[in-house]
């Protein structure tokens, strides 16, 4: 029979290997736009199709290729969000480090009320956010638009 230590290192075994599998994930769904363009370039890239105004304010080099991906993946369904839900008429995201973090913060001035409870784009943020070890915050009063922030660590990657 198992002691219980042994039952420990096993399921030790078995979070370890969710995380890796985690963290592929968060690796393996690199857009070539990323690639090519930078985080700056791929995230303007997404605003000349946003359906509104937005200002980009992305001065943020050589950020960790995981980092990158899923602020590009926040901002990207972040826009998705705005132009099917909010009304919004402006849109502000801008992308920052600080204290080994990187922070994403995406404003719009529409209607406000985005609930992540219901609705599986934000949901899956989350998921990829929590995977890196971030967290993702949601403001949105009704009626005063949405603040959505992403908090990541840059790892050993600090700048």
């Amino acid at each position: 029979s198992e002691t219980a230590s042994e039952r420990i290192a096993q399921q030790e075994a078995q979070l370890d290997r969710t995380l890796e599998e985690l963290q592929r994930l968060a690796h393996g769904l690199h857009p070539r736009v990323l690639s090519e363009a930078g985080l700056a370039g791929a995230i303007s890239s997404l605003a000349e199709q946003a359906p509104v105004a937005v200002e980009v304010l992305v001065p943020v080099p050589g950020l960790p290729a995981d980092v990158a991906a899923v602020a590009y993946f926040v901002c990207s369904e972040a826009f998705a969000n705005i132009a099917k839900h909010a009304g919004a008429s402006r849109v502000s995201v801008s992308v920052t480090t600080g204290d080994g973090r990187a922070r994403v913060a995406i404003e719009d001035d529409g209607r406000g009320g985005a609930d992540p409870a219901h609705g599986t784009g934000l949901s899956g943020l989350a998921d990829r956010v929590e995977a890196l070890g971030g967290t993702l915050e949601i403001e949105s009063p009704v009626g005063t638009g949405t603040r959505l922030a992403v908090e990541l660590p840059l790892g050993d990657e600090t700048l």
